[in-house]
């Protein structure tokens, strides 16, 4: 691959350097190893931002972004900035990142390695081997919708309004996304909503079913109420391939799907926009955990949902496939080998720091190499 692929890295705050800095190591040893490069940009975002700029993203940064090849983000937020005004806060920089990227669609993997299997707070039958694929529209409906806002009445009383908005455009685009990536896994879709008591549950559900009538008839489509579907994921998840959902229910139901495989610091997540002319894709990388304040600086944070966003980075940007799988391989193999940071630790296991898990993953990326 040519050297000049461009990626942004924003570590952010909290564990984001800390596990981003494990991630540098793995893009080293591919670059070394597999001619896998990249020019790399690294700027601030999050808390750190504000502090040093008093803005939780410069304008620059966000048109650095709309110009590389792939941002990879690793945390931001924590307590310091909770009396920060809202359009400050950490997570406004994260937010403007989304909508100003157009990154309308998050791929939330659910995936279960054999060896944490025992981690889930369900029951190994129902979790293991589990592998399914939450697809979140990102930058409409209730999170963005106008008009928004608290509002004192007349009478003294108060108000507040949030609006859930959705186009055709909309929720089309995010439906041909599932479509197209369940064709290459198992080729099934539930889409989710509340159709039964919401106008944009109606509409959503009759978008999809126009999408899939027209172009996906080959696609296995299936609807659900949000609800049932949170249940459904605690009961039966492997019922499940691909879920296609709005912003809100997505939010929560990734969650869900989160705790299923045992651990937040394990998952990794992609946004990604629309294909331009070239067919390339504005995207963002980062993994589904927090900045974990409390655990900073203390070399306790888990680097490998950071270093499988990686992966997931390599596949969706790049078309690299096979280093993807290599880099899956990898962690799949360290974590069957019994090493285990604090959030996925378990009896006989053997704990290990952020840089001891991501210089195991090294090591067995030699080994796969060799």
């Amino acid at each position: 691959m040519a050297a000049n692929k461009k990626l942004l890295m924003l570590p952010g705050d909290g564990i984001g350097p800390e596990v981003m800095g494990e991630v540098k190591r793995v893009i080293g040893w591919m670059d070394k190893r597999r001619t896998v490069s990249f020019d790399i940009q690294e700027e601030l975002v999050g808390g750190s931002c504000y502090d040093a700029n008093g803005v939780s993203i410069t304008d620059e940064t966000v048109a650095d972004a709309m110009s590389v090849d792939a941002v990879l983000l690793g945390a931001v937020g924590g307590p310091k900035w909770d009396n920060v005004a809202r359009e400050h806060r950490p997570e406004a920089g994260l937010l403007r990142l989304r909508k100003e990227m157009d990154l309308f669609a998050n791929l939330r993997p659910a995936l279960v390695f054999d060896a944490l299997a025992e981690a889930s707070s369900l029951k190994l039958d129902l979790v293991k081997g589990l592998d399914m694929l939450i697809i979140r529209e990102l930058t409409s409906g209730v999170y963005f919708g106008q008009p928004r806002g608290i509002e004192e009445l007349p009478d003294g009383s108060r108000r507040a309004l949030d609006t859930q908005l959705y186009t055709d455009a909309e929720v089309q685009r995010v439906a041909r996304v599932a479509f197209e990536l369940a064709r290459k896994r198992s080729n099934k879709v539930t889409s989710v909503e509340k159709a039964n008591v919401m106008e944009t549950g109606v509409f959503w559900r009759q978008e999809v079913t126009k999408v899939h009538e027209a172009d996906y008839k080959d696609v296995e489509l299936g609807h659900m109420y949000a609800d049932n579907c949170a249940m459904q994921l605690v009961r039966y998840p492997k019922q499940f391939d691909v879920i296609v959902t709005d912003n809100l229910f997505g939010d929560i139901l990734s969650d869900c799907a989160a705790m299923l495989t045992g651990s937040l610091g394990m998952l990794p997540s992609a946004s990604l926009g629309a294909p331009d002319e070239s067919g390339r894709r504005k995207a963002m990388y980062e993994p589904v955990h927090g900045s974990a304040p409390d655990i900073a600086g203390q070399e306790k944070a888990n680097p490998l949902a950071m270093i499988l966003s990686y992966a997931m980075m390599l596949r969706y940007s790049f078309d690299l496939d096979e280093d993807a799988d290599l880099v899956e391989a990898a962690v799949k193999n360290v974590l069957a080998s019994g090493l285990r940071t604090g959030d996925i630790m378990q009896p006989g296991m053997t704990a290990v720091s952020t840089e001891a898990m991501g210089k195991a993953v090294t090591a067995e990326l030699d080994k796969l190499a060799a």
